[in-house]
């Protein structure tokens, strides 16, 4: 074994049991937490203000435990998203019925992509964007295929 290196066993992976929140600064609180509240009919969990940072605080749930974090900060710099930009891209939903669910979000004045099917999954999808222009998608089942 003349100037070979040995071999080192692989390290094992992480591997999380899913994901447990994600964390979303808002512009205008107010605006936000209606959005995520009463457009996307998140569960409210816990709402706090930390008066020593001048910041709401606003952990929303999704029915199959995720979390949404919603904060508020004085002045955060504006989201550079177009062109795209590194790092995370967008949030994305899954949603029972593609049909019902567009219409929910136009029905409160958002506007919504035209659904397309994914050519690697045949999944529908679609995109829309929260009140400070966070991209959001919506994926739906594929169709005639069996929920999941």
């Amino acid at each position: 074994m003349s100037g070979s290196t040995p071999a080192t066993a692989p390290l094992p992976a992480l591997r999380p049991s899913g994901v447990h929140h994600v964390a979303i600064i808002a512009s205008d609180y107010a605006r936000s937490r209606r959005f995520y509240t009463e457009v996307l009919g998140l569960l409210v969990v816990h709402e706090h203000y930390r008066a020593e940072r001048q910041s709401h605080k606003l952990d929303l749930q999704l029915p199959d435990g995720t979390q949404v974090e919603l904060f508020s900060f004085p002045h955060p710099p504006a989201r550079p998203s177009y062109p795209e930009a590194c790092g995370l891209r967008h949030l994305a939903l899954r949603v029972a019925d593609m049909e019902a669910s567009v219409a929910a979000l136009v029905a409160h004045g958002v506007a919504v992509e035209p659904v397309r099917v994914d050519p690697f999954t045949g999944a529908l999808f679609t995109f829309f964007a929260d009140p400070d222009g966070l991209p959001i998608e919506l994926v739906g089942p594929v169709p005639g295929a069996a929920l999941r």
